[in-house]
């Protein structure tokens, strides 16, 4: 896949400078914003490359590795895939997902470490409770969540996507329990249940001094009016949605590959950055035609401030598992849903030749192949030292 004519990158080096020094910067911030700067130069260092065929050669930086870099989840995103295919069963896969409402994801924006936990921590009680519930499914589920804190137009936006084998292990472990054909669990009493929950420990959180409160939000450092601002989100509806389910383990694998990796804004949804002004493609989800792109134009530094909001805490976990998922017993607990199901591992997937062109259809680029030629694969040839930033001109050879 060729460069995107503008990157994330090229709006950090335009406007990156200027913007920092108008303002104090979180470590971790900062630390973004330079590794996206340098990713992919000769800042970092890398090798020369040369074609088994035509003999052409190339420069090949370094990524930066960043999990909040655009260009660098295309590697990690095949690594994380490869890891997960022990992992699928055959059965139906779903996807619901968890939102909370403007009025937490305020609190979010100023407590993300804590509030993100929360999420998680409400999301699995209420997804692993329901299911337990005899009324409903009455097994044990397995899942992994993934946290995205951002929405289209690059506002603070925090909900959690799960993805959920469509049964689980009786309470017994002696038999797979399966889900109805096309429906998980029902929504709203999911939704109640999230609500309770995080509302409970978000109430626990302020109790134990474990949020802080800035701006617009610091009166609510007192115990009445924190009180006062939650009351309407008790009796309010809380989004919880399951959208169509995906079909079996070779469409989750695809969609994994997909959707687990992404970062606030990929770089194809750039459209210009001029006159200090920088453009960009979104869908608006509120209205009826949700699959039409269109434009925002914004200043280049509310640009920047909007992709720095999603910046995690340092060691954050973002991709969680749960249940039978987790990671204690997950090779166990695996093993006895296959044999429950009679579905050894091998059949799961595709032929190993079809894997490797799956996989290459969701990387943005073809590992190791030529781009002159498109025939013969690079090979490294020589290695390239690092050099001081910001020093050298930081061209990009993505």
């Amino acid at each position: 896949m060729p460069r995107p004519p503008l990157e994330v990158a090229d709006i950090f080096r335009q406007h990156g400078a200027a913007y920092r020094e108008a303002r104090q910067l979180p470590l971790e911030q900062l630390r973004v914003m330079r590794a996206i700067e340098v990713c992919r130069t000769a800042a970092l260092g890398g090798h020369l490359e040369k074609c088994d065929h035509c003999a052409e050669e190339r420069n090949a930086y370094n990524s930066c590795r960043n999990r909040h870099c655009p260009k660098c989840q295309g590697a990690e995103r095949t690594k994380w895939l490869q890891s997960r295919k022990a992992e699928l069963l055959p059965v139906e896969y779903f996807h619901v997902v968890f939102t909370v409402p403007g009025q937490i994801a305020r609190i979010a924006f100023y407590n993300k470490e804590t509030v993100y936990n929360i999420l998680f921590h409400a999301t699995a009680e209420t997804l692993l409770t329901i299911a337990s519930d005899p009324k409903h499914l009455g097994s044990g589920i397995g899942f992994f969540a993934v946290l995205h804190t951002w929405g289209q137009s690059l506002l603070h936006h925090p909900h959690l996507h799960c993805v959920v084998p469509g049964g689980g292990l009786s309470p017994d472990h002696e038999r797979w329990i399966s889900c109805l054909p096309g429906f998980f669990l029902p929504v709203q009493v999911l939704s109640l249940l999230f609500r309770r929950l995080f509302l409970k420990a978000l109430d626990e959180a302020f109790q134990n001094n474990e949020l802080a409160f800035f701006g617009e939000l610091a009166p609510l450092r007192g115990a009445s009016a924190f009180t006062a601002y939650l009351a309407p989100l008790r009796g309010a509806d809380w989004v919880v949605y399951a959208k169509p389910p995906f079909g079996g383990p070779q469409q989750a694998i695809e969609y994994l590959g997909r959707y687990t990796h992404r970062v606030a804004i990929s770089n194809q949804r750039l459209l210009s950055d001029e006159d200090g002004q920088v453009s960009f493609q979104w869908k608006d989800y509120k209205h009826e035609n949700k699959r039409n792109s269109k434009v925002m134009t914004v200043d280049a530094d509310e640009f920047i401030r909007r992709f720095l909001i999603h910046t995690l805490p340092p060691g954050f976990q973002r991709i969680r598992h749960f249940g039978f998922l987790a990671n204690c017993h997950r090779t166990a607990k695996l093993a006895l849903c296959r044999e429950l199901l009679i579905a050894p591992v091998v059949g799961l997937l595709p032929p190993p030749a079809d894997c490797c062109q799956l996989l290459e259809a969701i990387t943005p680029e073809k590992l190791n192949r030529c781009r002159h030629c498109g025939i013969g694969t690079m090979i490294r040839v020589g290695i390239l030292p690092r050099y001081p930033w910001p020093a050298v001109p930081l061209a990009d050879t993505s």
